[in-house]
């Protein structure tokens, strides 16, 4: 039975925006009417039936009853109805000839027509029993499928039956429209609800119930597509979102099933793109999804407890459901994944839980885990595993999508099993290949995992070192190779063992010193510890070092920052927290600086911050004043020295004995003079510690300002503001240096950089008065003795002054040689005056303009008119006096020699012209002096030859030397022929002779 298939326009009910329709809609069939739609058990309201129905009814509908004359075709069969009809129809013709004879008196002619009338009323009723037929067979195969509690049940040789039994074909339009109606009534309730996913049952229920229906694919793929129509009218007839969405999942589950019932005959068969409109991408994906939704339900038959035959049966399972080996193997893995996290869900569980021997059983999920995963790993390698399940191979959570989030979890987890593994000490390969394992599982980093295992390897370290640390570990001879041996077993690394040795020192040392100090017995102990755990010297001295030296860094802030001042209290608590906490005196001097010169900074932050130079001196004397009486004495109870004056004199006498050596000419310096007191004013000032300083704190240039300011000070003294905006200074005694000299120990000042400081002071001042006297550069006698009461007064030596007044007045020379360089007045001859009265040229004249002054002396050589050129003199001697390398010299003199060399040809031939003759010759011989500091390549050219002969003439005539007019004739390229002539003329007398000669021979 072919069905209409033409397309059908969307209803105008819907209303609202829609999304894209998954298929176009059609007109359907007016032959089939469908049951209505299977509900959800919870939501199908109860109804009272009035008796027990089958199954099948409830498929197919109720069982039909016969009407009319259907019960007389049911009861009779073919033969027994057609004997029925042919007598019947005998019987009518006898009828009708009697009724003829009666009516027609007699009349043959009107029996037979009577007999005729009768016998063709009863073949039309035979013929109407008959169109009956196929209408009872139809309701007698209905009724006996309905009659099934299992329609799939069914045997094709029935309804073969049934269709013999009323003598009808299955291809009869009644009794297969029957066949159509059941088999489409079947595929409706065999398919889910939309909001169920399939069974998996449903492919083969329909090909079974199918078969014994004898339906051909044709009519059968009809029926697919008809409900596809249904499913699209109940999609117009709804307006609901969720609803639609049902029916887009109902009709992507009939794509499915009717694909699988037709195999690849679908194809053709099943024109789900013609007659709905639906893409191949859309085909696939109804394919792909309902096939992994019920792959997903095959795969739950799969536990931790693998066998071959379950492999073996999901694989035919994925086949069967026409789902990828891809995507197969993807889901499979996915699963073992869920499998393993309830593992390390329950693991976790029991870890929190805290309940006894949680440890243990934690180890036991996670054993299960490692257990299973080999079993996959074995499974994936098995001659047979073409034929198993897509997917098997070691399990790795790393890379999804909450791996971050749970790798702690993770962490934990492997850290309980590496615990419980090599709980006993000793770490081999038959455990550490399991740990890797479990490593790969949980998708932990190499590293990750190494140090995991770091860690738990040295908890059980430390366990085993507490436990026979005063047993075995006492005893043995050797504690090196006992705790080697320890750590060669735990595979455990000997730098990382003896850190934690430290570690353990170090926890029982802040132990010990809890109380501010360390008793015998606590020392004995420590050293215990040092023996028996081979820890080094320099280790333990550092450890005190840090922990002893923060108690006593603490009392000695105290100490100095006690607003009592430094009293017997105070005194006691530092001395005692020197001897009592075994330090070394090298770490107790290490504290006590570095604690002292953070004040010390304080104090020179707060000096550099001053907004004059008054107020900076005010701090450094609090600085100093800081160290003779709190730091000074601090320092002597430290080192267990009853005065600090003594051995600061001692130490100090010494230094000033060693450093007096090469300084007596800066003696007549006043304010370093000052600097060293004498013995009376010693006595009345307290001296000061000068081990602790500044030197490595602060730069020395501004450790020198520091100390420049504060001499400043001492000199000006302190200034006080009077009425009227008058200012007093305070006159000084010489107390202040001595204070001076102190705050250059603080400062870390060698007396060489003290020395230096007042020198430049000194000088300073010197300086700015010189200046101001020699501003016109000119030392006269009255300027001297000026100058030379400034010298006295501020005390420099009588060198230093000459060289700073030299100084001055080469400055100001200079500038003024300067100028007349420029100016073109300063020549060779001026510069070598200059150099024999002990000028420095450098410093004089700057290098630009020494060149100037040899580029213009080697010009004056090539303008001479003489035609030498003394290389001893250009290369050598010249260069010397300006201070100038040869290799410079030599670039000048090539630069001017190649443009002057044409220039003097030119020259020299405009100079013919004009009848010039000894200029002509001072011309030709500047132009061979120029080819003597630079030989040309080749002869000069020129346009008009007649000249060049007549310039060679001339110049024969002032009688020069043989080879400088040899080097001419070269030059102007004049032959040896024509030379001759000339030559020749000219000892003749014969050589022309310009009109200009002649009248000056007439006159």
């Amino acid at each position: 039975m072919e069905l209409p298939l033409a397309s059908a326009k969307p209803s105008p009910r819907t209303t609202g925006p829609r999304p894209p329709l998954l298929f176009s809609p059609l007109k359907p069939s007016p032959l089939l009417r469908f049951p209505p739609r299977r509900r959800p058990a919870a939501a199908a309201p109860l109804r009272l039936r009035p008796r027990a129905s089958t199954a099948g009814e409830e498929v197919f509908g109720a069982r039909k009853e016969l009407t009319g004359v259907q019960p007389l075709v049911e009861s009779l069969p073919p033969a027994a109805r057609t004997a029925a009809e042919l007598a019947v129809a005998a019987a009518a013709v006898a009828a009708g000839y009697g009724v003829g004879l009666r009516v027609g008196g007699g009349s043959r002619a009107v029996a037979v027509a009577g007999a005729a009338v009768l016998g063709a009323a009863s073949v039309a009723g035979a013929a109407a029993l008959n169109s009956v037929v196929p209408e009872v067979a139809a309701v007698g195969l209905h009724n006996y499928v309905a009659g099934h509690d299992d329609p799939t049940n069914l045997d094709s040789a029935e309804v073969e039956a049934i269709a013999n039994k009323y003598g009808v074909s299955t291809q009869d339009a009644a009794f297969k429209a029957e066949l159509c109606d059941l088999y489409a009534r079947y595929i409706y309730s065999v398919l889910p609800p939309a909001d169920e996913d399939l069974k998996g049952t449903e492919v083969q229920a329909i090909i079974k119930f199918k078969r014994a229906l004898g339906l051909d694919d044709v009519d059968a793929a009809n029926m697919h597509m008809e409900i596809g129509r249904r499913i699209y009218r109940e999609r117009l007839e709804t307006s609901d979102r969720d609803a639609d969405m049902e029916q887009r999942r109902a009709f992507q589950k009939l794509i499915y099933v009717s694909n699988l019932v037709f195999g690849d005959a679908s194809a053709f068969l099943l024109p789900w793109k013609r007659l709905f409109g639906v893409t191949d991408s859309q085909i696939d994906i109804a394919m792909r999804e309902n096939a992994k939704s019920l792959y997903s339900s095959q795969l739950k038959s799969i536990g931790r407890g693998l066998d071959i035959g379950t492999l073996i049966d999901v694989r035919r399972a994925q086949l069967a459901y026409k789902l990828s080996d891809e995507i197969a193997a993807e889901m499979f893995r996915e699963h073992v994944k869920k499998l393993v996290q309830e593992n390390i869900s329950s693991a976790l569980d029991i870890l929190k839980s805290r309940i006894p021997d949680s440890l243990t059983q934690a180890v036991e999920e996670v054993k299960s885990v490692i257990k299973f995963n080999s079993l996959l790993t074995t499974l994936s390698k098995h001659p047979q595993a073409d034929q198993f399940a897509r997917g098997l191979g070691p399990i790795s959570l790393g890379g999804e999508y909450d791996h971050d989030r749970r790798a702690d979890d993770l962490k934990i987890l492997y850290k309980a099993y590496a615990t419980e593994v090599i709980s006993d000490g000793i770490v081999d390969e038959e455990k550490l290949a399991p740990l890797n394992e479990l490593r790969n599982i949980f998708g932990l980093g190499k590293r990750e995992a190494e140090g995991i295992l770091s860690d738990v390897k040295a908890q059980i370290y430390r366990r085993t070192i507490a436990k026979v640390f005063n047993t075995e570990l006492a005893s043995v001879p050797s504690k090196a190779a006992f705790l080697q041996i320890l750590c060669e077993k735990l595979q455990f690394d000997p730098e990382l063992a003896s850190k934690m040795h430290e570690e353990i020192y170090r926890q029982k040392l802040q132990q010990f010193v809890a109380d501010g100090e360390l008793s015998k017995e606590e020392v004995e102990a420590l050293m215990a510890f040092q023996v028996r755990l081979c820890i080094p010297q320099e280790t333990v001295d550092a450890a005190h070092t840090e922990i002893c030296g923060q108690l006593f860094e603490k009392v000695v802030k105290e100490a100095i920052a006690s607003v009592d001042g430094y009293d017997a209290s105070r005194r006691e608590a530092v001395k005692k927290a020197a001897q009592s906490l075994n330090l070394k005196k090298e770490a107790v001097m290490a504290i006590f600086s570095k604690a002292v010169r953070k004040i010390f900074l304080s104090y020179i932050q707060r000096a550099k911050a001053a907004g004059n130079r008054i107020e900076t001196a005010k701090e450094l004397k609090k600085l100093i004043s800081f160290n003779t009486v709190v730091v000074s004495e601090l320092l002597a109870d430290i080192k267990g020295e009853l005065s600090p004056t003594a051995e600061t004199d001692a130490s100090s006498a010494a230094s000033e004995s060693e450093e007096e050596d090469g300084e007596y000419e800066w003696e007549s310096l006043e304010t370093l003079r000052k600097t060293r007191p004498d013995k009376e004013l010693k006595e009345k000032l307290k001296s000061s510690q000068k081990e602790i300083t500044l030197k490595d704190d602060i730069a020395l240039r501004d450790r020198a300002e520091l100390y420049e300011t504060y001499l400043m000070f001492c000199i000006t003294g302190e200034t006080t503001n009077v009425s009227f905006g008058t200012a007093i200074s305070t006159k000084k005694d010489d107390s202040e240096f001595l204070m001076l000299k102190q705050l250059g120990d603080i400062l870390g000042l060698t007396r060489k950089e003290a020395q230096d400081v007042h020198i430049k002071f000194a000088e300073k001042a010197f300086v700015q008065q010189a200046e101001v006297i020699l501003a016109d550069g000119k030392l006269t006698e009255a300027k001297a003795d000026q100058l030379a009461k400034i010298q006295k007064q501020v005390g420099l030596p009588t060198e230093h002054a000459q060289k700073i007044i030299k100084g001055i007045t080469t400055t100001k020379l200079s500038s003024a040689i300067e100028a007349s360089v420029a100016r073109g007045q300063i020549g060779i001859q001026q510069v070598r005056g200059l150099k024999e009265a002990n000028f420095q040229l450098d410093s004089l004249i700057a290098e630009p303009l020494r060149e100037s002054i040899y580029r213009k002396a080697v010009e004056e050589i090539f303008s001479s008119g003489t035609g030498d050129f003394d290389e001893e003199e250009v290369y050598v001697k010249i260069p010397a006096d300006l201070i100038i390398s040869s290799e410079k010299a030599k670039s000048i003199v090539q630069d001017i020699a190649k443009v002057r060399l044409e220039n003097s040809l030119v020259q020299a031939i405009a100079l013919l012209r004009q009848k010039k003759r000894d200029d002509v010759v001072s011309s030709l011989n500047d132009m061979l002096a120029c080819d003597a500091a630079v030989p040309a390549p080749q002869p000069l050219s020129w346009p008009t030859p007649g000249e060049l002969d007549d310039l060679y003439a001339i110049y024969l005539k002032s009688i020069p030397k043989p080879e400088k007019l040899s080097r001419l004739q070269y030059l102007l390229r004049i032959s040896n022929e024509k030379a001759n002539k000339i030559r020749d003329a000219a000892s003749e007398g014969t050589l022309p002779i310009p009109a200009e000669e002649e009248e000056e021979l007439a006159f």
